[in-house]
C-alpha cells in the first residue's frame, strides 16, 4: 500500500530526487498523502459500476501517527518548560544572549524548526531589520547547501530554486513579458489577422525562480523560462539583492537525526509510515462494517405482500422467488478485535521509532519526575538525539551568530531598548532542564541533597543555587547569590543590634528591651 501511495503522486522530474522524497515525508506529516487518490472511501463503485479497489480510496478514519510521534518528540526538545538556557563565562553576554531569545521569540522558531526538520533537514535563516534580530524555519525541499572545502561543517552558501508561474511573478512586479521573450522565441503564426498573445504565454509559463545566500549577501535572480529554446545564464536581480556583510552565511542547515547523507539526516518517523496506512484502513474497514450493521439490508422475496408499506423507507433487496442473496456483516466482536489489532500496530510503531507509550488511563495517582523518566525512557532517548542536532548543534550555532552580528550592528529589542554589547571571545553553553517537573518530593530530596553537599564544603553556593535555578525560576544566579548575601548581612545586623556588650548595652549605646516589654510598660 505504501509503495501504491508514493507510486500515486506526482513528481517533477526536474526537481533533484530529493526533493521528491522530502515532499513525500511531508506529505505524511501534514496528513495530505492520500490526497493523490481519486476516491472517498465510501465510493464503492465507478459511475461505470466497476468495483473501486481499496488502494485507490482515501481512508476514512485519520490516525496521524507520525505526527504525534513528532509532536511528543519535539515537545520534550523545546516546550516552554524544557528551552535550554544559555550560560557564558561572561555574565552580560549570556544576559544579552537571554534578551534577544526572549525578543526573537526563538522558542518558537525552534518548535517550527524542529518539526519541520523532522523529515530530514531544516535550515534556520537569522535576519537583522532595524537592528533587531529575526529568526526563521525554512522547509529544505528546494534548498541545497554548498560546504566550505576547508571546513565540511560550515556552510559556504544555500541556494533555493523551485518554479513559479508567470502570473505569481506578474504579481510581485515582474515585468513577465520581457523575462519570457528573454527566453522563449516567439514565433508567430503563418496567415493574417492571426497573433499570439505573447502576455497570456507569459502568465501562464513556468519560470525557475532563484535565490543564494553567502557570506556577503542575499542575492536574488531574474526568474526565467523553464521551456527556454536560448542560451539563458541567471542574472542577479540587483534591485532585490540585498548586502549584509556579516561575513559568514546567516543561516544554519540542521540534519534531522545521525543517518542520511551531507543534505538530509534520518526521518524522525519513516519506521511508523507503513504502520500508520494499516492502522488508518483497517479502521476505516471496521466503520464501514459497523454502517453496514446499522443499517441493515432487507431481504424481499417476490412476490411481496401488503401493500408495499412493509418497505417503505428501508434499504430492500427484491430478487425473485426462486432467487436468493446473503448479506456478510461485521459482529460486534470483529469491530473490537479490530480496535484491539490497531493498539498493538501503534504500539509497535512508537517502540520502532522511540515514541512515547504512556497509557494515561494506567496512572491513578502523580508520578515522580523520575518515574515518568524511566516510563518514558524511549520517547527521551528520542529528544536526546535530537537535542544534538537542534540544540547543541543548531541552537549554539545561532547564539555564536548573534554574538557576531552584535559587533556589526547595535542591536535593540522590540521596544527599543539597546541590547548590551557581547564579547566574542565568549564561551557559550546550554543549561537544559529536567525531562520532567519535580514534584514536591523532589524537591525536598534535592534540597536536603545540596544542603549536606554545600554543608560538607563539596560545592559551593553557587553551584547549588545553579542546580536549582530552572525549577524555581532563578534567571540570574550571580543575582541570587548577591541577595542571599544581603539578606545574610541584614539578619547578622540585626542580630548585633539585639546582643549587649560587655557593659550590658547594646550596640547603640542602650539597654536591650526585655522581651514584651513595650515602652516600660
Amino acid at each position: 500500500m505504501l509503495k501504491t501511495l508514493q507510486q500515486a503522486m506526482a513528481t517533477d522530474r526536474d526537481y533533484p530526487a530529493r526533493t521528491a522524497r522530502v515532499q513525500w515525508l511531508g506529505s505524511v506529516l501534514d496528513g495530505s498523502m492520500y490526497d493523490c487518490l481519486p476516491y472517498e472511501f465510501h465510493e464503492e463503485q465507478e459511475p461505470s459500476g466497476a468495483y473501486v479497489p481499496l488502494a485507490e480510496r482515501r481512508p476514512s478514519v485519520r490516525y496521524n501517527l507520525c505526527k504525534v510521534i513528532v509532536n511528543d518528540s519535539v515537545s520534550m526538545l523545546f516546550s516552554e518548560g524544557h528551552f535550554p538556557t544559555p550560560h557564558s563565562d561572561d555574565e552580560e553576554t549570556a544576559q544579552a544572549l537571554s534578551k534577544v531569545i526572549a525578543d526573537s521569540k526563538l522558542n518558537e522558531v525552534m518548535v517550527d524548526a524542529a518539526t519541520r526538520g523532522s523529515v530530514g533537514s531544516v535550515a534556520i535563516l537569522m535576519r537583522v531589520l532595524g537592528n533587531r534580530v529575526f529568526f526563521s524555519a525554512l522547509p529544505t525541499a528546494y534548498l541545497s547547501p554548498a560546504w566550505r572545502p576547508d571546513a565540511p561543517d560550515v556552510l559556504e552558501s544555500v541556494t533555493e530554486q523551485y518554479k513559479v508561474k508567470g502570473s505569481v511573478l506578474a504579481a510581485q512586479g515582474y515585468d513577465v513579458v520581457a523575462l519570457y521573450k528573454a527566453g522563449v522565441t516567439v514565433k508567430q503564426p503563418q496567415g493574417r489577422g492571426v497573433k499570439v498573445d505573447v502576455t497570456a504565454e507569459a502568465m501562464a509559463a513556468d519560470f525557475w525562480f532563484r535565490r543564494v545566500w553567502d557570506a556577503s549577501a542575499e542575492n536574488w535572480y531574474l526568474p526565467w523560462p523553464v521551456m527556454s529554446d536560448k542560451p539563458v545564464e541567471p542574472v542577479i536581480d540587483a534591485d532585490r539583492t540585498v548586502k549584509h556583510t556579516l561575513g559568514f552565511v546567516p543561516m544554519v542547515w540542521v540534519r534531522n537525526l545521525p543517518g542520511g547523507d551531507d543534505a538530509d539526516g534520518a526521518c524522525t518517523f519513516e519506521a511508523a509510515i507503513s504502520t500508520q496506512v494499516e492502522i488508518e484502513y483497517q479502521l476505516s474497514q471496521a466503520g464501514r462494517g459497523l454502517k453496514y450493521s446499522s443499517d441493515p439490508l432487507l431481504m424481499i422475496k417476490e412476490p411481496p405482500t401488503g401493500n408495499g408499506n412493509l418497505i417503505k423507507g428501508a434499504n430492500a433487496l427484491v430478487v425473485s422467488k426462486e432467487g436468493d442473496a446473503k448479506l456478510l456483516e461485521i459482529s460486534g466482536s470483529a469491530a473490537g478485535a479490530v480496535v484491539e489489532y490497531a493498539r498493538a500496530l501503534r504500539a509497535f510503531a512508537l517502540e520502532a521509532v522511540g515514541g512515547n507509550r504512556a497509557d494515561a488511563d494506567k496512572l491513578s495517582a502523580a508520578q515522580s519526575g523520575r518515574a515518568m523518566e524511566l516510563m518514558n525512557q524511549a520517547l527521551i532517548w528520542l529528544a536526546d538525539r535530537l537535542r544534538c542536532s537542534y540544540g547543541e548543534g543548531a541552537l549554539l550555532d545561532l547564539l555564536y551568530m548573534v554574538i557576531k552580528a552584535g559587533q556589526r550592528f547595535p542591536l535593540a529589542d522590540k521596544h527599543g531598548r539597546p541590547i548590551p554589547k557581547m564579547n566574542p571571545a565568549s564561551e557559550v553553553t546550554l543549561n537544559w532542564p529536567r525531562w520532567y517537573a519535580p514534584t514536591a518530593t523532589d524537591r525536598q530530596n534535592d534540597a536536603t541533597t545540596l544542603k549536606t553537599l554545600r554543608d560538607s564544603n563539596l560545592i559551593s553556593q553557587e553551584t547549588a543555587i545553579a542546580n536549582v535555578a530552572d525549577d524555581y525560576d532563578i534567571a540570574d544566579v550571580g543575582e541570587e547569590v548577591a541577595r542571599i548575601e544581603g539578606d545574610q548581612d541584614k539578619a547578622m545586623q540585626r542580630l548585633a543590634d539585639m546582643t549587649p556588650d560587655d557593659t550590658g548595652e547594646d550596640g547603640h549605646g542602650r539597654m536591650p528591651m526585655p522581651k514584651g516589654d513595650a515602652g516600660g510598660e
